[in-house]
């Protein structure tokens, strides 16, 4: 049995890894493996997002009767600020600007440290209890059947 803060945990971590290896890329001036890694990256956090926003956000306004003013507002509003960072480093990589990327990069990694801290200690331990051992069990199925492919 898997809860769903583990295996989202995981996923955290995973992208957390490819993040790291196309910042480091950028850096070096690597572009074209910067450009592998923040595509396999931008790919599986949007993913990540959408899975999050698609299932677990209405699973969680369901079973706790709570949505306007709840966690999943915050996290939603957090979503909205990552959004234009990923195009940023998007068209930082297509000029090869190690600068850009890096400023693009950083402002995205302080939003997504304390954005997963917070799913991770509240909202996903949440989630889990909410639903109960065969709800998320069922849900975690339902993530997997929607996660992108796992790429190193």
């Amino acid at each position: 049995m898997e809860p769903i803060n583990d295996y989202m945990m995981k996923d955290h971590r995973d992208c957390d890894g490819i993040f790291e290896r196309a910042r480091d890329a950028a850096d070096a001036g690597d572009w074209d493996a910067a450009a592998r890694a923040a595509g396999t990256f931008l790919a599986r956090i949007e993913r990540h997002i959408e899975l999050e926003e698609d299932l677990l956000f209405p699973a969680f306004e369901e079973s706790s009767g709570t949505s306007v003013g709840g966690p999943t507002e915050t996290m939603r509003s957090e979503h909205v600020q990552m959004r234009p960072l990923f195009e940023q480093m998007r068209a930082a990589l297509e000029a090869k600007n190690a600068r850009q990327y890096g400023e693009a990069a950083q402002a995205l990694h302080e939003i997504l440290m304390q954005h997963n801290m917070k799913e991770e200690q509240m909202m996903y331990p949440m989630l889990d209890q909410s639903l109960g051992d065969d709800g998320a069990q069922r849900m975690v199925a339902r993530l997997r059947e929607r996660a992108l492919p796992e790429t190193a």
